[in-house]
């Protein structure tokens, strides 16, 4: 038996989410059964566990979009019991049980070993958040944006996504703009790189087709009027990488960005994200990534603090990157 956080739908439709001892012959069908030491709660699972949000696509339900273990058992000719692997996405807390449970079992297809230069705790503190963030960031080097090319702004600075992109862009010689709705945030993004602070609400005023011309290049979290403020203000053939909907579906623009400057909006998919993509872009972020910097954005919490963590994650209360430690310590590598 083992202890995982269980989505039920009630007899009169209501959504019950508790903490709850199951088996191994529980679990879905896949060819690889994980011992699952480290997890996370991101957004998209705080919208699963919260109800606030069409996420779960069938009940019962364990949520967790990502998590990183050691294989168990396996059928599958590319993974051996005792291989250290990360899973993302493939609709793990959605239509298939994720990673917030002691065990998962998933299509080996799904999983990607662990880079060598990474713990299960280390890739779970980058967890889905930091491995969207090197999405859009090697989308923008593939549309040819440089250092040179001028700014980058990162939207929802404070956040998962959002604060790895800035310690990745500033790596990588970067000068960065980090939008916040938390100005008592700006030395923690400094810290992460950001090289000037624009405040939410002054973004948002920018609302005319097109805005001052700034920036080279974008990573957005927020969508809505967000985005098109953003895709209003980039630069001359200025590249927009969107990988988020924390500000809204909709999208408030005009075609004159993209018309006008020559402005490229490009969509970023963790979930589906082909695996020799998944690959290098895991092994980037091992190769860049700064451990002590990471650390300084990190919330430890376990199995029991997830549901309340997740209302407050959605109340933001709680910013940069929440790890959820399902191995007792001593088996938490």
């Amino acid at each position: 038996m083992f202890p995982a956080l269980l989505i039920e739908k009630t007899s009169e439709g209501a959504q019950n989410v508790s903490e709850q001892s199951l088996s191994d012959a529980q679990l879905p069908e896949g060819d690889v059964t994980v011992r699952v030491e480290w997890s996370t709660l991101n957004y998209k699972d705080a919208l699963a566990i919260t109800g606030k949000g069409p996420i779960v696509r069938s009940y019962p339900m364990v949520p967790g979009i990502d998590c990183a273990g050691t294989v168990e058992t396996s059928s599958h000719p590319g993974l051996v019991a005792g291989q250290r692997v990360v899973l993302n996405g493939w609709g793990a807390g959605e239509s298939h049980w994720g990673g917030l449970a002691e065990r998962v079992r998933v299509p080996g297809d799904w999983l990607i070993p662990l880079p060598s230069a990474l713990n299960a705790r280390q890739a779970m503190a980058l967890g889905t958040a930091g491995y969207t963030a090197m999405l859009c960031v090697r989308a923008l080097i593939r549309e040819g944006v440089t250092p040179k090319s001028g700014p980058i702004v990162v939207t929802g600075a404070s956040g998962g996504v959002g604060s790895v992109a800035l310690m990745l862009l500033s790596k990588l010689g970067y000068e960065v703009t980090a939008v916040t709705g938390h100005p008592e945030e700006e030395p923690v993004l400094r810290k992460l790189g950001a090289s000037d602070i624009l405040p939410r609400q002054t973004l948002l005023r920018m609302t005319r087709p097109l805005e001052k011309a700034q920036w080279a290049g974008a990573v957005d979290v927020a969508g809505g009027a967000v985005l098109a403020a953003i895709c209003a203000s980039m630069k001359y053939q200025g590249v927009v990488t969107a990988c988020g909907l924390a500000a809204g579906m909709d999208f408030p623009a005009t075609v004159a960005p993209f018309i006008l400057r020559g402005v490229t909006l490009v969509g970023i998919d963790s979930v589906y994200c082909p695996k020799e993509e998944r690959l290098a872009a895991w092994q980037q972020l091992a190769d860049l990534i700064d451990p002590e910097k990471l650390n300084g954005i990190l919330t430890e919490i376990t199995l029991p603090d997830v549901k309340q963590a997740a209302a407050d994650l959605l109340d933001g209360k709680i910013r940069g990157r929440i790890l959820v430690r399902l191995a007792a310590p001593e088996n938490a590598g």
